[in-house]
C-alpha cells in the first residue's frame, strides 16, 4: 500500500506555514484597528492547530519519497492549502460563501488572477494583503515545482531542465535543496526592488507592497477593481511590464547570473522566443489600434504592451477593457492567453519551450519528408533531444487542449454563452485571471458564475498550475496499484 506518512507529514509544515503567514494581514488589519484582525487569527490558529497536529503525529518519519509519493503530494499540498486558505475570506466582512472562499483562495495561489471579489477600493488593508500574499506564496511555491518535483516526475516534458544528469531522486533533490534557498533571496530580492520602483511610481507604500507581490508571482490580483488602471500613470504600468517579464524568465538563469555566469540568461532560446513572441503580439495588437483609431501613436504602445504582456504571461491585470477594441483584440487576447512564459518561472500557460519542440519535431518531420534517406534530430537550446521528451509535450498539447475543451462545453451545458464559457475555460487552465465578455472580462468578476461552474473552474485552474499530468494520473486505477 501507499506509504502516506510522508504525504501528511509535508502537507502538515506547508499548512503551519501558511498558519504564520495569515499573522501578516491579521497585524496589518490590528495596525488599522479593523476588527476582520480577529478572523485572521483565529483562522491563523485553526491552520496552526491542524498542520502542527499532522506534522507532530508524523514527526518520526524518516525517508525519501517515491515518485507516486511525489505525484500525490504535489497534487494534496495544492488543495489543502486552498482549503484552509480560503477560511479568511469566509469570515472577513465579504463573508463569502465556501464556494466562492475556496475559488478565491485557488485562484490566489494557483497565481491566476480569477476573482469573484468586489469592492476592493474600500476593502479592509488585511483582506487585500491576504489576495496578494497568496499570490506571493504561490509564486515562489511554483518555481521550487518546477525545479524540484516536475523533472523528477518526467512531466510535460520538464524533464528537460533536470538539475543533474541522474533521473534519481535521491540525487535530485539534494540539488535541489541548494538550489531553492539561493533562488528564493532572488524572489525576495525582485519583490523588494518592483515595491520601491511601485513607490516611485506614486502608489501609496502598502498598494506598492500588494502589488510587487502579485506581479513578481505573475499573479494579478489588485487593490483596486480598476486593477492597475486605476493609477493611470504611465510610469506604473511600465514598472509592471518590467517586472512581470522578470517574472516569466526563468529563475535558474538569474541565480547563474548571481554566481556570475549571466551568458546563459542572454543566449537562452526559450527567453529569445519569449521576447519574439511578444514583440510580435505587441507590434501586431498596436497597428490593429492604430489602424481602427480604438487609440493613437504612443498610447496605442502603451496599451497594447501592457496588456498583451499582462495576458501572455498569465498576470492578468488590466489597464482598460480590450474586449471593448473589436473582434479581432478579442480573438488575438483569446489565443495569447494560451502562450505563457518559461519554464521554471512563476508564468504558467503551455510554456515557450513546448511550443519551441513541437516547432523543432514539425521542422525536422518535414526534413524527413523531403529527405528520406537524411538523418535528422530535434533540438532545443542546440542539444539533440530525445523521443520521449518530444512525445511528452506532444502529449501536453493534446492533454491541454481536450481538458480546455471538455471544461467549456461543462460550462456551456450550465448555461453560460459560448464566449464567456471558452475564455472562463481558457483563463482556468492558463491560469490567467480574466475572461472575455461581459460578465467575466477586464472589468467584470466571476462571481455571476453559478457555484458549479466555480468548482470547476477551480479544478481546471489546478490542472493548469500543476501542468496537468500532476492531477490527472491521480484518477488512473493503476497509479493506486503501482
Amino acid at each position: 500500500m501507499l506509504d502516506i506518512r510522508p504525504i501528511i507529514l509535508i502537507n502538515g509544515i506547508l499548512l503551519s506555514f501558511l498558519g504564520v503567514a495569515m499573522l501578516l494581514p491579521a497585524m496589518v488589519d490590528l495596525a488599522v484597528g479593523h476588527p476582520d484582525w480577529k478572523v485572521f487569527f483565529a483562522a491563523a490558529c485553526t491552520t496552526l492547530f491542524a498542520g502542527g497536529g499532522l506534522a507532530l503525529t508524523n514527526r518520526g518519519y524518516r525517508g525519501g519519497l517515491s515518485v507516486q509519493q511525489a505525484f500525490l503530494l504535489t497534487t494534496s499540498a495544492w488543495v489543502f492549502s486552498t482549503a484552509f486558505a480560503a477560511l479568511p475570506f469566509m469570515f472577513s466582512e465579504f463573508k463569502l460563501s465556501y464556494t466562492d472562499a475556496f475559488f478565491e483562495a485557488m485562484s490566489g495561489l494557483t497565481t491566476t488572477g480569477s476573482t469573484v471579489m468586489s469592492g476592493l477600493d474600500t476593502a479592509p488593508p488585511g483582506i487585500l494583503m491576504w489576495r496578494a500574499l497568496l499570490q506571493w506564496l504561490g509564486g515562489i511555491g511554483i518555481i521550487v515545482m518546477a525545479i524540484a518535483v516536475l523533472p523528477m516526475l518526467q512531466v510535460g516534458g520538464m524533464q528537460l531542465f533536470r538539475l543533474e544528469s541522474s533521473e534519481t531522486s535521491d540525487k535530485i533533490l539534494p540539488r535541489a535543496t541548494q538550489v531553492v534557498g539561493s533562488i528564493a533571496l532572488v524572489y525576495v530580492s525582485f519583490s523588494l526592488i518592483c515595491a520601491l520602483c511601485y513607490r516611485l511610481a506614486g502608489m501609496s507604500t502598502f498598494e506598492a507592497v500588494a502589488h510587487a507581490m502579485t506581479t513578481i508571482a505573475t499573479g494579478g490580483f489588485s487593490t483596486s477593481d480598476q486593477s492597475v488602471g486605476h493609477f493611470e500613470s504611465a510610469f506604473v504600468d511600465y514598472t509592471a511590464v518590467v517586472f512581470m517579464i522578470l517574472g516569466s524568465l526563468p529563475f535558474l538563469l538569474y541565480w547563474q547570473a548571481v554566481r556570475g555566469n549571466a551568458k546563459p540568461l542572454l543566449q537562452d532560446s526559450q527567453v529569445r522566443w519569449f521576447f519574439m513572441f511578444a514583440i510580435g503580439f505587441v507590434s501586431v495588437m498596436t497597428l490593429y489600434q492604430i489602424n481602427t483609431g480604438v487609440h493613437e501613436g504612443w498610447m496605442a504602445l502603451r496599451y497594447a504592451l501592457f496588456n498583451i504582456v499582462s495576458i501572455m504571461t498569465g498576470t492578468g491585470y488590466a489597464t482598460t477593457d480590450y474586449g471593448l477594441w473589436g473582434p479581432f483584440a478579442v480573438m488575438m487576447f483569446f489565443c495569447v492567453m494560451f502562450v505563457g512564459g518559461c519554464a521554471g518561472s512563476t508564468s504558467c500557460g503551455i510554456k515557450i519551450f513546448r511550443f519551441q519542440i513541437m516547432y523543432s519535431a514539425l521542422t525536422m518531420q518535414i526534413r524527413r519528408m523531403v529527405h528520406p534517406n537524411g538523418v535528422f534530430s530535434a533540438k532545443y537550446n542546440g542539444r539533440v533531444i530525445s523521443e520521449d521528451i518530444t512525445a511528452s509535450v506532444m502529449s501536453f498539447f493534446f492533454v491541454f487542449f481536450v481538458c480546455f475543451t471538455v471544461l467549456a462545453f461543462l460550462l456551456s451545458s450550465l448555461g453560460l454563452d459560448l464566449l464567456t464559457s471558452l475564455s472562463a475555460a481558457g483563463t482556468a487552465v492558463a491560469n490567467v485571471g480574466p475572461g472575455l465578455g461581459d460578465i467575466i472580462g477586464p472589468s467584470g468578476t466571476f462571481a455571476p458564475l453559478p457555484d458549479t461552474a466555480k468548482w470547476l473552474l477551480s479544478l481546471g485552474m489546478l490542472l493548469g498550475r500543476l501542468e496537468l499530468f500532476t492531477v490527472l494520473v491521480l484518477f488512473l486505477p493503476n497509479f493506486w496499484r503501482a
